[in-house]
């Protein structure tokens, strides 16, 4: 994976609470068996009519947020199902961090094991990023290393995660890789470990 330090870019706002996993990526496109590809069916049912044809009412598809690559959201993000396919979409689709006031658990987890940053943040704060976000073009920078959130102007907030997370998305790690961090150990075990 990629590793997260700092990430400054384009905020996309989506002002609604209780985003499900169903939502973010439908359940009829998970037949892949890698984790790339998910990116083109991100929020699908939202963005797309019937007949496959862009919504010109969906903000995702509107030219100012081409190329966000933060989105901020309601509470609850990430609710429903632990399909672990909602941030692959995320981050296939081009974001690497999400912001919001509350995120549900398995789908928190499941970002920091994938290289997608969330970030919770006081409500008052994500309606005011939101706010901003839906004005105009809207830059935000996430500084995991010293856990500040800041633009260019006058907005600048700080955020907690825990050390483990944290490390594994400075270090680009997923969970294979946190365990090849210990290979001179487990060669030092098998060596001396007795096989009957």
């Amino acid at each position: 994976m990629e590793p997260i330090k700092q990430h400054t870019g384009l905020v996309y706002p989506l002002n609604r609470a209780n985003v499900d996993t169903d939502q973010i990526i439908p359940k009829q496109f998970l037949k892949r068996i890698s984790r790339q590809g998910f990116g083109q069916y991100l929020f699908y049912n939202w963005r797309f009519d019937k007949k496959d044809r862009p919504r010109e009412d969906f903000s995702l598809n509107q030219p100012k947020y081409q190329n966000a690559s933060i989105l901020v959201g309601g509470e609850n993000f990430g609710c429903g199902s632990s399909r672990e396919h909602a941030p692959w979409a995320l981050e296939d689709f081009g974001f690497r961090v999400i912001i919001a006031p509350s995120f549900a658990d398995i789908f928190f987890n499941n970002c920091t094991k994938n290289g997608l940053l969330p970030v919770v943040l006081p409500e008052a704060e994500v309606n005011q990023l939101i706010k901003n976000a839906e004005s105009e073009s809207y830059h935000l920078t996430v500084d995991l290393e010293n856990l500040k959130v800041y633009d260019n102007k006058d907005f600048e907030t700080s955020f907690t995660l825990a050390e483990y997370p944290r490390q594994m998305l400075l270090n680009g790690w997923d969970e294979i890789s946190v365990t090849l961090t210990h290979e001179d150990k487990i060669a030092e075990f098998e060596k001396n470990h007795v096989v009957y």
